[in-house]
C-alpha cells in the first residue's frame, strides 16, 4: 500500500465515523499508518467532516513532522504515534467522543463485560487510564495522554482489548489498519451502550463468566477461529478503495446528502 492508497483509506474511515453517529461537530479523528511505519495520515484539525476530501490528510513523520498537506494536523497527532510507538501490532487508530463510551471515560470506570456481545469484540472489561497530573496536562498533554494509554496495557493485550477509555476524555480505538479501528470504535460505543442499559435494568448484574467470554472471544478472533468465511482471494487496493468509496456513497445519499 502506498501513500495514496492509504490517504483515501484514512479518509474512508474518518467518514464512516461520521457517518455512524460516533461524531458531532468535528469531535474525532482516524488516522493509518504506512506498512513500514515510516509515516501517518490523519484528519487536519477542526474541518467539518462534511467538507472533507482526501486532499485535505495531512501525512507526517514519526516524530510529527508533516510531510505532505498544507493544514494543520488534528491536535491529537502526537496521542497517535504514542500508541504507535507503544504497540508495534497497530497500523490504524480511530479517536471520538461518542456519547456512551464517554459516559464511562468521565466516570472513570472500566467497561465490565456483560455479554457475549462485548466479548466479540473485547477480551476482558475495556479499561479505564488513571487521570492525567496537573504537571502532565501543562508539559505535554497530548503526547502524556498517549504515554498513560500505553501505561495503561503493561499487563493488557492492545490486541485482545483493541481500546481502552482516556479517563475524564474519550475512547481511543485501534486495530491492524484504520478499517479495523473505526470497527472496533463503532462496536465499543455500541456495547456501552449496551453496558449502561444493562446496570440500569439491573444494577447488580454480574459480568459475564470468564469461560464464556473466552468462547465468544475465540470464535471470532485467533488460529482456531470459526467465525466468518474462508479467507477469499485478496482484493487489490484499488478494489478495496472503492468498495469502501462504494459504501460511503451509499450512506450519504440514502441521508439526502448530495454526492458528487
Amino acid at each position: 500500500m502506498n501513500h495514496g492508497e492509504l490517504r483515501e483509506i484514512v479518509w474512508i474511515e474518518n467518514q464512516r465515523l461520521w457517518e455512524s453517529g460516533l461524531v458531532t461537530l468535528t469531535w474525532g479523528n482516524v488516522s493509518g499508518l504506512l506498512p513500514d511505519r515510516s509515516a501517518m495520515i490523519i484528519k487536519p484539525s477542526g474541518v467539518p467532516y462534511q467538507e472533507l476530501h482526501p486532499e485535505h490528510l495531512v501525512m507526517v513523520d514519526l516524530d510529527g513532522n508533516v510531510l505532505d498537506g498544507n493544514l494543520r494536523p488534528s491536535s491529537d497527532t502526537t496521542t497517535h504515534l504514542e500508541i504507535y510507538r507503544g504497540f508495534p501490532s497497530v497500523g490504524g487508530i480511530a479517536h471520538s467522543h461518542s456519547p456512551c463510551a464517554v459516559a464511562f471515560a468521565q466516570a472513570r470506570r472500566e467497561m465490565p463485560c456483560y455479554g457475549t456481545t462485548h466479548a466479540d469484540h473485547f477480551h476482558g472489561p475495556v479499561p479505564v487510564t488513571r487521570p492525567l497530573s496537573e504537571s502532565e496536562v501543562e508539559s505535554a498533554y497530548e503526547l502524556e495522554t498517549g504515554r498513560v494509554i500505553v501505561e495503561r496495557f503493561t499487563d493488557l493485550d492492545p490486541v485482545a482489548i483493541p481500546g481502552v477509555l482516556v479517563a475524564g476524555h474519550g475512547p481511543f480505538t485501534w486495530g491492524a489498519g484504520a478499517t479495523q479501528a473505526t470497527d472496533n470504535a463503532i462496536a465499543l460505543e455500541a456495547i456501552a451502550e449496551m453496558a449502561l442499559g444493562t446496570v440500569s435494568a439491573n444494577p447488580d448484574t454480574p459480568v459475564l463468566e470468564q469461560y464464556l467470554l473466552d468462547k465468544h472471544h475465540g470464535r471470532k478472533h485467533g488460529s482456531e477461529a470459526t467465525y466468518g468465511q474462508e479467507a477469499a482471494a485478496p482484493r487489490s487496493n484499488d478494489e478495496v478503495v472503492e468498495r469502501l468509496r462504494d459504501g460511503s456513497r451509499a450512506a450519504r445519499e440514502e441521508r439526502g446528502e448530495f454526492v458528487e
